[in-house]
């Protein structure tokens, strides 16, 4: 993923800052916001793809959380104090070697220091196959290529030394004894910032796996792990998809505990909206659609149980999670909160770090449910209900608006013939292979479904007829391009689309059906062909 320089600059800064004014004056209070501001950084570190450097930030969040006392015993040793000093200047002083050393063409970097914020801090989809068998991965760097991954092989022995990070290094130890591989993961891990470190290795037992993860690296693979399992990780890593903002409801009474609440979630990239009313709580879920509400137990006329009954009857709102905080550790009524809806229950006063987490640790979860529900498991792509959804809503927003779409059907030409031909593995490769090139290809305000068994549901806002050819076309083109290995030979594949246009037809069902209607047609037609509606 790119990472804008300025921000990551930023956020280091203001680590660095808090840092400092806790030296200043170090009371707990200073230490909480650190802390917190730590666990935020980390965060980020993740979510920008930034391996190394978030395993940094997240040794020293582990160990700053270990220092969390309650307010009149916080208290740290010189030594520790120092010891903390050291490794956080030693994060800052990373990330500034990384932001100068990804943020100017390689024929700048030996003549200046300055760092430039300018630009967007690269590489987006480069990976480097670390080996002694070349051979060995030809056929997987030639399957990338198709997809815009530039891959490059290099012996153990001539790993360059002076190159911009690739995304992506898998590593080859399936020669290596166990300490010799870790000893390369751990020195590559401390050169490489960003880049995924990939383990193909023959120790596959639980303590091997567990060591190598320790020394730095971020995913292990069996050595028999098939090349199309490596592929679709790869372009999973690769994918340039950024999801939304997390989104927290507050439903609390008190003006001064909601506004605190909404500071630490702030601080850790979350946005949200409070309720001081019970009675409002109904119309901030329809207006704000949260990914989580955080409840206070008691309220005017009203528990934190008896909202969530009430949110509970509503079915868009069944599996919205709600966190309960309270300052009564009331046992039972923590076990009745928890049996009539609720997910979780956090005692006032609360560890700002512990809450993020926690909200976060829901949220991801609410939303991997929603995503496994709403996108289907070969593909990724929406599944057949929600992309027709995603048709209807389109459909609603272009009548009112007067804008035009086109939606497309696309069918893999004789699929049943690669089946029975190369075996269903192969086939569920083709079928990722379409998706993975729609999603690289179409723009993100595209939508694009698995509309059943090789068939594909694409809706293109704001494009006419002539558009859609223009786009689908070239996709068409490319993917007949894609070869596929298939024991010592290689095997290619087509697809067929047809096109139908909005305001031309009037409702979704008509559409689909117009659109399949010229799909059959370029199958008569002789296949690998589009046709739209003229």
């Amino acid at each position: 993923m790119s990472c804008p320089p300025a921000e990551l600059k930023k956020k280091s800064d203001e680590l660095l800052f808090k840092w400092w004014t806790y030296l200043k004056s170090p009371d707990f209070e200073p230490f909480v916001e650190f802390s917190v501001c730590l666990s935020s950084f980390s965060d980020f570190l993740q979510n920008q793809g930034l391996s190394g450097l978030h395993q940094l930030a997240h040794q020293l969040e582990q160990q700053a959380l270990t220092l969390f006392d309650e307010a009149d015993q916080h208290q740290m040793s010189v030594d520790t104090l120092n010891d903390l000093c050291s490794q956080i200047e030693s994060l800052g002083a990373r990330v500034t070697r990384f932001i100068d050393s990804n943020t100017r063409p390689m024929t700048q970097r030996r003549e200046a220091h300055a760092t430039e914020t300018a630009c967007v801090l690269n590489p987006t989809h480069r990976i480097w196959f670390i080996s002694n068998s070349a051979s060995s991965w030809q056929a997987l760097m030639s399957q990338l290529a198709y997809f815009g991954i530039q891959a490059e092989i290099h012996p153990w022995q001539g790993v360059p030394s002076d190159a911009e990070e690739p995304r992506i290094l898998l590593l080859d130890t399936q020669d290596m004894a166990l300490a010799t591989a870790c000893e390369h993961i751990q020195s590559l891990r401390t050169r490489f910032s960003a880049s995924k470190l990939l383990v193909s290795s023959q120790q596959v037992d639980f303590n091997s796996f567990k060591v190598m993860l320790r020394a730095g690296c971020d995913f292990c693979l069996a050595v028999d792990t098939p090349q199309s399992a490596i592929l679709a990780r790869i372009m999973e890593l690769c994918g340039n998809e950024e999801e939304a903002p997390y989104r927290v409801l507050v439903v609390e009474d008190s003006l001064t505990a909601s506004k605190s609440i909404q500071r630490t979630l702030k601080q850790s990239g979350i946005e949200s909206f409070a309720v001081a009313n019970p009675a409002d709580v109904l119309n901030g879920l329809r207006q704000f659609e949260p990914d989580l509400i955080l409840m206070d137990m008691y309220m005017p006329d009203c528990t934190g149980v008896e909202a969530t009954r009430v949110i509970r009857q509503h079915a868009e709102f069944l599996s919205t999670p709600v966190v309960y905080l309270s300052g009564d550790g009331d046992m039972a009524l923590q076990v009745d909160a928890l049996r009539l809806g609720g997910d979780h229950f956090l005692t006032k006063p609360f560890n700002p770090v512990f809450l993020n987490a926690v909200v976060k640790s829901k949220i991801e979860r609410y939303r991997a449910l929603r995503r496994s529900m709403q996108n289907d498991g070969l593909t990724g792509l929406f599944n057949h209900r929600t992309i027709k959804e995603k048709l209807n809503a389109t459909l609603d927003e272009a009548a009112t608006s007067g804008k035009q779409f086109t939606v497309a059907m696309i069918d893999i030409d004789e699929f049943k013939n690669i089946n029975d031909r190369f075996g269903h593995p192969n086939g569920d490769q083709v079928i990722r292979s379409l998706a993975w090139l729609l999603k690289q290809r179409l723009r993100k305000t595209d939508l694009v479904g698995r509309y059943g068994g090789e068939e594909f549901l694409v809706v293109l806002p704001g494009s006419d007829s002539n558009q859609a050819f223009d786009i689908l076309d070239r996709i068409r083109v490319d993917f007949s391009r894609i070869r596929y290995p298939f024991r010592a030979h290689w095997f290619e594949s087509t697809f067929s689309a047809g096109v139908s246009h909005f305001p031309g037809t009037s409702n979704a069902e008509a559409l689909i059906k117009e659109a399949d209607e010229m799909l059959y047609d370029a199958k008569l037609g002789g296949r690998n062909r589009v046709l739209t509606v003229r």
